[in-house]
């Protein structure tokens, strides 16, 4: 006890002497991550007071890119930040604004990487031949389908293929009631993730849709993507709004889930959450059912950003989370979203939560074949001129999904080819 004491003291002395460092952390404005962040920031700073860590949500604006933007603009900047998606990775690395990982701290960041498995997941993340960020976690975006009213309407799987979609449709719908499926994820940027871009990947085998900085989405796999939009649209087996909680309201029997609406789910919802049914999104006619549907990943991570002071400081912080399995453990606990990791099937750490949630195990099933966005600077202005000029035409039925497809492209390639 004396020494513990005497040791007190003389790292008090070092404060008094050389001060604080003081760290500022960004986290997702989310209710659930804050809870897993809160604790951890609190041990650190319990167990390092010397180097402190000044934890806050990101700051409310119209989209937290936009918001960490406006912070490195006006010079008040987070040291680190997470909820950074891969393609405003890449225009923070242009900008100069964020740190190559492996670079600044070379076998470091390897061991980071190799204590989480995540040899095969951070290939995903390269950019110049650099790592600007540690993924944290990885969703694969799959259907949730209502169980109890598809049994009721006849069909005891959900439905596999567009046909079956269709079938499923004309048996269900209701004008201004109910309708089989959601499609349009809406009008925001983002929402192209989890609409055109999920479908395309799961009928092409996760093939890209803009390859070596060119827009390929006016393909076959692309044409097939619009034409299910359409053809939904057009026989009004969808539609654009279908008011708040529409899975859990029976206004839908399916529709694209993230994980992190189990909890929701579950809460607000309990005799639904128990008649979920999780499928991949579906596919063309013509997909081999002996092949797996691949998705689209909503996989985020963090980032060290250049003005950092205390780049060491702040990398001992990432790595003192992340070294730790029982972190991502807690991760999975309370916010239902698969980490990053690639052993979550084989650790035992993991084990209760695959053996003992059907719902997570489905998840995690999946993270082999979800597949991130394009590595681009341009995500917002591409995936806008997709809603412009793809999803918004076909959805209002305004012109055939060929048409929209080809101005589509076009508008995309002007915007990369602008870079």
């Amino acid at each position: 006890m004396r020494k513990l004491l005497v040791w007190l003291v003389v790292l008090a002395l070092i404060v008094s002497v050389f001060g604080v460092k003081k760290i500022v952390f960004w986290t997702a404005p989310n209710p659930l991550q804050e809870e897993f962040w809160k604790p951890l920031v609190k041990q650190w700073n319990e167990q390092h007071p010397d180097v402190q860590i000044e934890w806050s949500v990101i700051p409310a604006a119209g989209s937290s890119e936009e918001a960490i933007l406006t912070a490195i603009a006006a010079g008040r900047g987070p040291d680190i930040s997470t909820n950074i998606f891969s393609g405003f990775a890449a225009q923070l690395a242009e900008m100069g604004a964020i740190v190559p990982l492996d670079k600044e701290f070379g076998d470091d960041f390897w061991e980071v990487i190799k204590a989480r498995s995540m040899e095969n997941v951070i290939k995903g993340w390269g950019l110049d031949g650099h790592y600007y960020v540690l993924p944290i976690y990885s969703n694969p975006m799959l259907f949730w389908w209502r169980k109890d009213l598809l049994e009721e309407a006849g069909f005891f799987t959900p439905p596999r293929t567009y046909s079956q979609v269709y079938k499923l449709a004309e048996k269900v719908t209701i004008p201004k009631k109910r309708y089989a499926i959601k499609v349009f994820a809406g009008k925001n940027w983002w929402d192209r993730w989890f609409d055109f871009i999920t479908l395309y990947y799961a009928a092409s085998e996760g093939a890209p849709y803009i390859k070596n900085n060119k827009a390929v989405f006016n393909n076959e796999y692309g044409k097939k993507v619009a034409n299910f939009f359409y053809t939904l649209f057009k026989n009004g087996w969808t539609a654009i709004d279908l008011g708040k909680d529409p899975f859990e309201k029976g206004t839908i029997l399916g529709g694209l889930m993230g994980p992190w609406h189990f909890n929701y789910t579950k809460e607000h919802y309990p005799e639904v959450y128990k008649s979920i049914e999780i499928a991949p999104p579906p596919v063309p006619d013509d997909y081999p059912s002996y092949k797996p549907v691949y998705t689209f990943a909503d996989t985020k991570g963090l980032v060290l950003f250049s003005t950092c002071k205390y780049k060491k400081e702040a990398w001992e912080f990432i790595k003192w989370v992340f070294s730790n399995p029982e972190n991502d453990a807690r991760w999975i606990e309370i916010t239902k979203m698969p980490p990053a990791r690639g052993d979550i099937t084989t650790n035992p750490i993991f084990k209760k939560y695959v053996e003992n949630d059907p719902y997570f195990a489905a998840t995690a099933s999946y993270v082999a074949y979800a597949v991130p966005p394009a590595l681009i600077t341009t995500t917002i202005d591409v995936q806008n001129a997709m809603t412009n000029y793809l999803i918004e035409p076909v959805v209002y039925q305004k012109s055939t999904p060929e048409e929209a497809l080809g101005k589509a492209v076009k508008e995309v390639n002007k915007i990369l080819l602008s870079q």
